[in-house]
């Protein structure tokens, strides 16, 4: 009787290797698409006030997007010239808004949001106000502060 031991041996050890191989790539597949999936942890900044710029470079009824931490803020310049700044994030669905200068209002383009230059919600599906941040003008800067 012939003895098949060690061809029983070769096909268990070609069988785990090949197991091994067909695993690490299916993680191999794997991780990349979970890395995606799960956004980073970026930690909040502590600032408590940042620069938005210049007074002079905005002028009435206009505005401009600024980093406020790690999220955009929205810095409004009313066409009575009075400065306004809010959370440039839409309370619907996280999108950036924008100043629309034909309407004097706050426009989220995702699902036509508005806003009045007091944050309020005036049309759309935004659930929420805008938050909104004081404005202090030092100097020639436009300083924004958490209220």
């Amino acid at each position: 009787m012939p003895n098949h031991e060690p061809v029983s041996r070769r096909r268990n050890l070609i069988q785990a290797l090949l197991g091994a191989g067909f695993g690490a790539s299916f993680l191999s597949f794997l991780y990349p698409a979970l890395k995606f999936m799960m956004p980073p942890k970026v930690a909040e900044s502590a600032a408590n006030q940042v620069s938005a710029g210049k007074a002079a470079d905005l002028k009435p009824n206009s505005a401009r997007i600024f980093r406020f931490g790690s999220r955009p803020a929205i810095l409004v310049r009313t066409p009575e010239g009075e400065w306004r700044a809010f959370s440039a994030v839409c309370t619907h669905l996280n999108c950036t808004v924008q100043y629309n200068d034909q309407t004097h209002r706050i426009w989220c383009a995702c699902h036509n949001g508005q806003f009045d230059l007091k944050g309020k919600v005036v049309g759309g599906p935004p659930p929420r106000p805008l938050e909104e941040y004081v404005v202090h003008v030092q100097g020639d800067e436009v300083v924004v502060a958490r209220s």
